[in-house]
C-alpha cells in the first residue's frame, strides 16, 4: 500500500512500541525515533511508561491461562486488552507532548495466551486485537509477529535476539550475554563482531513466574512480587530442594528451544507445593529463597551448559522485571564470578523499556520487508519477515483524496 510504502522511503520514523510479558503484570510502552533498518538500525529513546492493567481484566487474563479457559472469554478478551494497549499508547504519546498524528507506527506483541512449539502442529496465540490498537490510536500497527517464525519450522521464540543483535554486539574486545529476566528468562550470547548466524539464544527456563506465583500464593492475593527480594534474602534455599528443580527435562534441553507458563506456570507451581514443599517445614521466606535460587541457578547453568563463546564473554546485561530483584542479582553475580553482571541501563536503554522498543524495532524491520527471525535462536528452517498490519484510521496528511502524493510531509497522519 502506498502508505506503508511512503513510510518505509522516510529517513526516520517515530514508532511506539508495546509489551505485555508473562507475568501479565503491566504494559510497558515505548516511543523512538528508528533510522535506518537491519545492522544500520540506530534509535532514540523518546519517551517510556509502564502502565497499569486494571486488576479485572488482569485476573481475566490469568484464567485465560487455564486448561479451561472458555472460546467466549478468549474472543472478548483478546478486544479488550486491545482496548488496554491502544489506551496505555495514548497515555505514552500524550506523556511526551506529542499527539498520535506524529506516530508514524506501532509495533505491538501482545499478551501470550498459549506457547505449544512442541504441539502437533507447532502454535502459539497472542491476544490483543491490532485491529482495536489502529482503529482507537489511527496509527498503523503491526503485531503478531511469532506465528510466522512457526510457520518456518522455527519455535516462535525467542524473537528479541536479532534486536540484541542489530543494537548490542560489541564490534571489538570481548562479547556480550544479553539476559532478560521477565516471566521466562532468556538469553542472547553475541560473540565480539559476529553476524547474525553466530548468534546463540534460548530460554533457560524461569524468571520471575514462580516467584510471583507464590508471592500471591503466600500473601492470599494480596501481593504479587518479592520487592527487591527482600522476602527470599530473609529466608534460606534448600539446596536439596533446587537440585531436584534442576532436573527439569527443560533445564537440560539442547537449544533451539523456548518455553512458558505451559511448563512453568500455576499447574507446575501447584505440583511443587503438593509434593515438594512440606509447609509445617518450610516457611514463606524459604520457599521464595528456594524458587529464586532455582531460577538464577537455571540461568547460569544454561549458559554454562549451552553457550560455547560464554569463556570469551565478560559481559552479562539484564534487563526485564527481574533487573529489581536485588538479591536475585546477587545470587547471579555470586553464580557468574568471572563476569560482570548489571542492569542494561548501563548501554543508553532502560532494563524495563527494553523489550518493548525491541518490538518497535521489529516492526520497523517488518515495514521495510526484511527478517524478523534468527533461524539460529528459533530453529526455523530459513528467515521470514514477522508480523501483521493492521492500517490505522487516519489517513496520513501526504495522501490527497485522490490516493496520489500531496507533498513531502513526514509520514505523520492528520486529526
Amino acid at each position: 500500500m502506498r502508505v506503508l510504502e511512503r513510510l518505509a522511503r522516510q529517513r526516520s520514523r517515530t514508532i511506539l512500541g508495546l509489551m505485555t510479558g508473562t507475568s501479565g503484570d503491566g504494559i510497558d510502552t515505548v516511543l523512538a525515533e528508528i533510522e535506518g533498518c537491519g545492522e544500520s538500525t540506530q534509535f532514540r529513546l523518546l519517551a517510556f511508561r509502564t502502565c497499569e492493567i486494571a486488576d479485572e481484566l488482569r485476573e481475566d487474563l490469568f484464567r485465560l491461562f487455564q486448561p479451561d479457559a472458555q472460546v467466549d472469554d478468549l474472543c472478548r478478551l483478546n478486544f479488550a486488552l486491545g482496548e488496554a494497549l491502544a489506551d496505555a499508547a495514548l497515555s505514552v504519546i500524550e506523556g511526551a507532548g506529542m499527539k498520535p498524528a506524529q506516530v508514524d507506527l506501532v509495533g505491538s506483541h501482545g499478551q501470550t495466551v498459549r506457547h505449544l512449539p512442541g504441539g502437533h502442529p507447532p502454535s502459539t496465540l497472542q491476544i490483543g486485537e491490532s485491529a482495536v490498537i489502529a482503529q482507537r490510536t489511527g496509527i498503523t500497527t503491526i503485531a503478531d509477529f511469532r506465528p510466522a517464525d512457526i510457520a518456518a519450522g522455527g519455535e516462535g521464540a525467542p524473537l528479541v535476539p536479532l534486536v540484541d543483535h542489530m543494537l548490542f554486539t560489541s564490534k571489538q574486545g570481548k562479547g556480550r550475554i544479553m539476559l532478560n529476566i521477565g516471566g521466562i528468562a532468556n538469553v542472547t550470547v553475541l560473540p565480539a563482531g559476529g553476524g547474525p548466524d553466530d548468534v546463540l539464544a534460548f530460554d533457560t527456563g524461569p524468571g520471575n513466574v514462580l516467584l510471583d506465583g507464590a508471592v500471591v500464593y503466600l500473601s492470599g492475593g494480596r501481593e504479587r512480587f518479592d520487592r527487591d527480594g527482600a522476602r527470599a534474602a530473609a529466608g534460606r534455599a534448600d539446596a536439596g530442594c533446587v537440585a531436584r528443580l534442576m532436573e527439569h527435562e527443560f533445564i537440560g534441553r539442547t537449544p533451539p528451544k523456548s518455553t512458558g507458563r505451559e511448563e512453568f506456570g500455576t499447574a507446575y507451581l501447584a505440583q511443587l507445593f503438593a509434593q515438594l514443599f512440606d509447609p509445617l517445614e518450610v516457611t514463606g521466606d524459604d520457599l521464595l529463597a528456594t524458587l529464586t535460587a532455582f531460577t538464577a541457578t537455571a540461568i547460569a547453568a544454561g549458559i554454562d551448559l549451552h553457550a560455547p563463546d560464554a569463556a570469551r564473554v565478560s559481559e552479562v546485561w539484564v534487563s526485564g522485571g527481574g533487573v529489581h530483584n536485588g538479591h536475585l542479582m546477587k545470587l547471579l553475580t555470586q553464580m557468574m564470578p568471572t563476569m560482570t553482571v548489571a542492569p542494561i541501563d548501563a548501554l543508553g536503554v532502560s532494563a524495563d523499556a527494553k523489550e518493548a522498543l525491541s518490538f518497535a524495532v521489529l516492526a520497523n524491520e517488518a515495514l521495510m520487508g526484511r527478517t524478523g527471525n534468527l533461524p539460529s535462536a528459533t530453529g526455523a528452517l530459513r528467515p521470514a519477515v514477522l508480523g501483521k498490519i493492521a492500517i490505522g484510521s487516519r489517513t496520513p496528511h501526504w495522501v490527497s483524496e485522490s490516493g496520489s502524493g500531496s507533498g513531502s510531509g513526514s509520514g505523520s497522519g492528520s486529526e
